[in-house]
């Protein structure tokens, strides 16, 4: 007995020790594979101040970081748009292309920027999501436009979109901490670009009144999201200030803070020093005191953005007792495939975080190359159903075009792959938006043809006609 009680000691202290080195290896400096932040200690990498000052957030910045970060010789693409592309020259000659081009501006935080394989750039499906390669673009759907959701004839002040009868969105601020290239909001968020004259909602006073007087004298809106730009660009008396705003008006039973943070700068969740996350959970205390839901939405696309940092900044939000949901945007080359989706809602379901939504990428001008068509959205759901348990599955949504709102993107009622064209309704929305039919359109299929003159091209000015004489139809 004793020989075995010995031995089970021994293995008890042989398991603590490998245990220990398995963290210790999980929690791998993976910022120090990034040549210019190889010294960096962590202590500074996790500390949001650090993450700020070293934040990528203009072309200057960019051509610096990647003519460190890439290797001399580019490793060949899947893209046969990209296969002119390398070396480093190649790489950053084109990305500064496609910044000039794109409707959105570059703000890149060191912890995204950490997770891209730099050896690999051209195919990284991080990469693809924040930095532009001009060669990569292909010509708009005629649909295209910048303001898709209609977002701004939905307001009924500047900054509240209200579409819904029940429920609010207010875009308190149009910063983030990062800049997504298919941004549903590229009118207004970040700065101005080379084609793009943006049309701010700064965190303005006067603003945020007008938006809290609409929500107080409308008892029907019970649900508020606040969002932007990024809810992780208000100051904690910011937050203190939102929350206890919405928790006094008597008929808001439910509000929801909607931020990227976690995904881009993770850290900031466990930095001491930094005060946004306290705010946050003082406001879902007491909410919870007043018997009102406050969460915290979040935006994972792809496995690769969750590190070792990122677990235990979603840990360290369960243990206080915060619910946070997830919404991912189906990006083509990002996570438009069975595994990577299904490995994803796995991960996210692993950290606590519920999978809410996938939504089918929104009508945007400048991000063609991302687009999918509806049928991939339809089949990865019908792969996926049945595979993970129920209430780990998000709800596969489009948000239609022109402001019909949010649908599961197998109600369509008519959809044509071979023209390209899904039709939907929503009714139950208010006045004349409960009978209209709303139209998604599937991107051009490219094929692999360079973007180069594809404007001109005989297939797709007959495919832009017969687009044209559906819609008018």
């Amino acid at each position: 007995m004793r020989f075995q009680f010995s031995s089970s000691r021994f293995l008890g202290n042989q398991f603590r020790s490998l245990t220990n080195n398995a963290q210790s290896l999980a929690q791998d400096p993976y910022w120090q594979k990034v040549p210019q932040w190889e010294n960096i200690t962590r202590e500074d990498f996790l500390s949001y101040r650090w993450q700020l000052a070293n934040t990528v957030s203009n072309t200057e910045k960019l051509s610096k970081f990647l003519s460190a970060a890439l290797p001399q010789t580019v490793f060949p693409s899947s893209d046969p748009r990209l296969e002119h592309i390398k070396s480093k020259d190649d790489f950053v000659a084109d990305a500064l292309g496609g910044l000039s081009t794109a409707p959105m501006a570059i703000r890149l935080t060191p912890h995204i920027l950490s997770v891209i394989d730099w050896s690999r750039p051209l195919d990284d499906p991080i990469r693809r999501q924040f930095i532009p390669l001009k060669s990569a673009f292909v010509p708009d759907h005629p649909r295209l436009t910048l303001d898709s959701l209609h977002e701004k004839a939905d307001s009924a002040v500047p900054g509240l979109v209200h579409r819904y009868p029940d429920k609010a969105l207010f875009l308190a601020t149009s910063i983030c901490p990062v800049y997504c290239r298919f941004c549903t909001r590229s009118y207004a968020v970040g700065g101005n670009t080379d084609t793009v004259s943006k049309t701010p909602q700064k965190p303005s006073r006067k603003r945020w009144e007008a938006v809290f007087n609409h929500i107080e004298h409308n008892a029907a809106i019970q649900d508020i999201v606040v969002s932007g730009g990024d809810a992780y660009y208000l100051q904690p008396e910011d937050i203190k200030e939102i929350g206890a705003r919405l928790l006094s008006i008597p008929h808001i039973r439910r509000f929801r803070f909607a931020t990227k943070g976690l995904v881009v700068a993770p850290s900031r969740t466990c930095d001491p020093n930094d005060t946004w996350t306290s705010a946050l959970i003082d406001v879902t205390n007491e909410g919870r005191r007043l018997g009102k839901h406050v969460c915290l939405h979040t935006h994972f696309n792809h496995p690769n953005e969750i590190t070792w940092v990122t677990r235990e900044a979603t840990n360290d939000l369960f243990k206080k007792g915060l619910v946070v949901r997830n919404q991912s945007v189906l990006l083509k080359g990002v996570n438009d495939d069975v595994e990577t989706m299904g490995r994803l809602i796995r991960e996210l379901a692993d950290m606590n975080i519920q999978p809410y939504y996938v939504y089918q990428c929104d009508l945007v001008r400048g991000i063609e190359d991302l687009r999918t068509p509806l049928r991939t959205i339809l089949d990865i759901e019908q792969r996926l159903r049945g595979t993970i348990a129920g209430f780990m599955m998000p709800s596969f949504v489009v948000d239609l075009p022109g402001g019909g709102g949010k649908r599961l993107a197998a109600t369509y009622e008519m959809y044509n792959p071979q023209t390209g064209v899904s039709t939907f309704r929503a009714p139950g929305l208010m006045g004349e938006k409960a009978g209209k039919v709303y139209e998604y359109y599937d991107p051009f299929p490219t094929n692999g043809v360079a973007a180069v003159g594809m404007e001109e091209s005989e297939s797709f000015n007959s495919w832009k006609a017969h687009v044209g004489q559906v819609a008018a139809n």
